[in-house]
């Protein structure tokens, strides 16, 4: 065995205080596309570039164009959870690990049995309108602009660009990291802030990096493997 997993499997033996922070890199393995990569949807053609596409701007003023890119690209029912998902879910059953921390919307975690998952960037799970909800399956087969009974826009449940993060999520993930005896970071570049800014409130034992290209915290790591996370974990045996 690779002796990164030798040491990725030592501390989590030792800790029972674990927290992993993850990105579009966990999903990816699951057939979601990323963003950033070279097969992610910034570098695929649309009218608009997703970043643009996905403002609260543009979701306001071009509600067709948003909803059609949505159901597209954001709303993928084949995908199933990945051995880290699996593995993580796991480490959670066995009182490791004390919670997810995940810039994902896709809720793969959940499907997994992960059940302290902090979501701060929403889910597409989640949809609603005065106060009713609205789920998954129901935006999937909704056509043009979905709307309320009220005859209001249906607004996901994911912060867009120019919209901010969830404050009560926010504090949940300061402490959670703030109190960890093991930071796990894993399938991110940490290129979006203020979600890679909570990494700053770690103050435990030993900081993991685990993405395929380099992000700014790999000179921190006390340990840095720089290989498929799926591929990784599958490798981690859960001690109960």
């Amino acid at each position: 065995m690779d002796e990164k997993i030798v040491k990725l499997q030592e501390l989590i033996d030792q800790h029972d205080n674990i927290v992993f922070f993850g990105g579009a890199g966990v999903s990816t393995e699951s057939g979601i596309p990323d963003f950033r990569s070279q097969d992610g949807l910034y570098h695929q053609k649309y009218d608009f570039p997703p970043e643009t596409i996905l403002s609260h701007t543009f979701f306001l003023n071009h509600p067709e164009e948003f909803y059609k890119f949505y159901r597209d690209k954001m709303l993928c029912d084949t995908a199933k959870p990945n051995a880290a998902h699996l593995k993580l879910a796991e480490l959670e059953e066995a009182g490791k690990l004390k919670a997810v921390i995940t810039q994902n919307i896709d809720n793969l975690h959940q499907m997994a049995g992960s059940k302290k998952v902090l979501e701060l960037h929403g889910s597409v799970y989640r949809n609603h309108c005065c106060g009713k909800s609205f789920d998954f399956a129901y935006m999937k087969h909704s056509t043009g602009v979905p709307r309320c009974e009220c005859g209001g826009m249906i607004k996901p449940d994911v912060v867009l660009y120019e919209e901010g993060l969830d404050n009560d999520t926010i504090e949940e993930s300061v402490r959670a990291i703030s109190q960890a005896q093991v930071l796990i970071i894993g399938g991110t570049s940490l290129a979006v802030y203020p979600a890679a800014g909570l990494i700053d409130y770690f103050r435990g034992e030993a900081l993991v990096v685990i993405n395929k290209s380099s992000t700014p915290r790999d000179r921190n790591a006390d340990l840095l493997i720089k290989e498929p996370i799926g591929q990784v974990f599958s490798q981690i045996k859960v001690n109960k």
